[in-house]
């Protein structure tokens, strides 16, 4: 009884804190429910120019908080598709509010009938430590340009960044969007808030309990997921152009990416050729292995270490890990790994049963395309799905045949960085989408529209419940 009586303390202290900021971020949007867009466009460049001020300043953050990071990943990952994210809003923006117009139908007519784009109101951000400045940012802008408040919850995994981000949302932004720092319970209060909509990008299980929370408030979610999402090289592929897409999506960050790719898929002909590959490509770009200064670190010492364990088990269970270089392959002290590639896979093994987020890659043989679906087809469906090859027809019964987040065709990791396409998961994966006009349609209510005239001559017709009145409905619907 002590114990539980502690924890619910804890709980409520963390409930109190959250609260006034809430109650704060509500009442500013019941002052102003429909924000101009002239304005919600001047708050974007806003913070467009606070962020390219605090470029290097970001940059210098990341890597304190990963123990090193490259800059190249903190500005290909994470600046530049946050400054992308907004100047396509302010670019697309004013269209994008219009209202859309609908047919009306016979029955409805001389009306007209339309749909609005409404604020939702206060909306919940709860962004993950792996690209703690693009998953933080991208669904705050897209939030902002909908008209809405944002309370938004970083990662306590990357206290650093958080301090510059913080500097993002003073002033006038700090009227528009309050940033939160906290550990995992206080996460669990923060879903419990009864926000307008919550955004959650991170694990599958932890998606899990932020969908359980918001659903005692029946708050609107969108969970940005992740799972294992599959390479298929075919067998026409170019295997070399195939292995430096694979290891541009695979060292990327150090592996720590949604879509990575998690496991490939290479036709048993092919197969050698592939490592072969694999490790040339490797020793070339990073001959120092882990001493090398274009290595992104993994996150922590305990992400290393989970890491190592699926190397153990998949060793232990009778897989060969391929090092491609003798030395300096893994560095314990600074969380620091090299790619591993794994053969002689088995699903008994935790590497093919856990989401990898890490460079260690899986390498399955196949003889026949048809058994790589079905084994993919078996699974949770992933947030990405890639083939490598060039046979046009092979790779659209792929696409037809499969169901995946996102669909990528000799490439990696770069289709999450288009910004005029949607981007979410389906099933395990997520669900809802964000990232251009699709984001501003999640972060806003469509409110159906009905405009009627002077001119009415429906209202007669109505009241009057007339035999012709219901032959003439019957008509509108039994007309073929």
């Amino acid at each position: 009884m002590g114990m539980l009586l502690t924890e619910n303390t804890a709980e409520t202290s963390l409930a109190c804190e959250l609260i006034p900021h809430f109650e704060q971020m509500q009442q500013r949007f019941k002052e102003t429910p429909y924000l101009a867009i002239a304005e919600r466009i001047r708050l974007l460049k806003l913070l467009r120019r606070k962020l390219i001020t605090l470029e290097s300043d970001l940059i210098a953050a990341t890597s304190k908080d990963f123990g090193y990071r490259t800059a190249f990943d903190t500005v290909m990952g994470d600046l530049l598709p946050s400054v992308k994210a907004i100047t396509h809003t302010i670019k697309h923006l004013p269209k994008w509010v219009k209202d859309s117009p609908r047919q009306a139908g016979m029955s409805l007519a001389p009306s007209k009938v339309s749909v609005s784009y409404q604020p939702k109101g206060v909306v919940g951000v709860i962004s993950p430590w792996n690209y703690p400045i693009q998953l933080a940012l991208v669904p705050v802008i897209t939030a902002l340009a909908a008209g809405n408040r944002v309370l938004l919850k970083l990662s306590e995994f990357t206290p650093s960044t958080n301090q510059v981000l913080k500097q993002l949302f003073t002033e006038e932004l700090a009227d528009h969007c309050t940033v939160i720092e906290g550990e995992a319970q206080l996460s669990q209060q923060f879903s419990r808030l009864p926000f307008a909509h919550l955004f959650f990008t991170g694990s599958t299980n932890v998606g899990r309990h932020v969908m359980a929370a918001a659903s005692e408030n029946l708050t609107p979610v969108s969970l940005e997921l992740g799972g294992k999402s599959p390479v298929i090289i075919t067998a026409d592929a170019d295997i070399t152009k195939a292995a430096k897409t694979i290891l541009f999506g695979k060292m990327s960050n150090a592996g720590q990416i949604c879509v990575a790719p998690d496991y490939v898929f290479v036709p048993k002909q092919l197969h050698h050729q592939l490592i072969h590959s694999l490790c040339t490509l490797y020793k070339k770009y990073y001959p120092q292995g882990v001493e090398e200064k274009n290595m992104t670190s993994v996150i922590s010492s305990q992400h290393f270490s989970r890491l190592s364990a699926l190397l153990d088990d998949a060793n232990s269970k009778g897989a060969q890990v391929v090092k491609p270089l003798e030395e300096n392959m893994a560095d314990e002290a600074k969380h620091r790994m090299g790619l591993h590639l794994v053969t002689h896979v088995d699903n008994t093994m935790s590497v093919m049963q856990e989401e990898i987020f890490g460079p260690i890659l899986p390498i399955l043989e196949y003889d026949n395309i048809c058994e790589v679906v079905s084994y993919i087809n078996a699974r949770p469906h992933p947030l990405a799905l890639y083939v490598i090859g060039s046979n046009t027809q092979l790779i659209q019964d792929i696409e037809k045949g499969t169901q995946s987040g996102t669909f990528a065709v000799n490439d990696t990791l770069l289709q999450v960085t288009a910004d005029d396409v949607p981007f979410g998961g389906v099933g395990e994966s997520g669900m809802g989408n964000y990232h251009g006009k699709e984001g501003f349609i999640t972060f806003s209510h469509a409110r159906n529209k009905l405009q009627t005239g002077k001119f009415n001559p429906r209202l007669n017709l109505l009241l009057s419940h007339n035999k012709l009145l219901v032959k003439a409905l019957k008509w509108l619907y039994l007309r073929p």
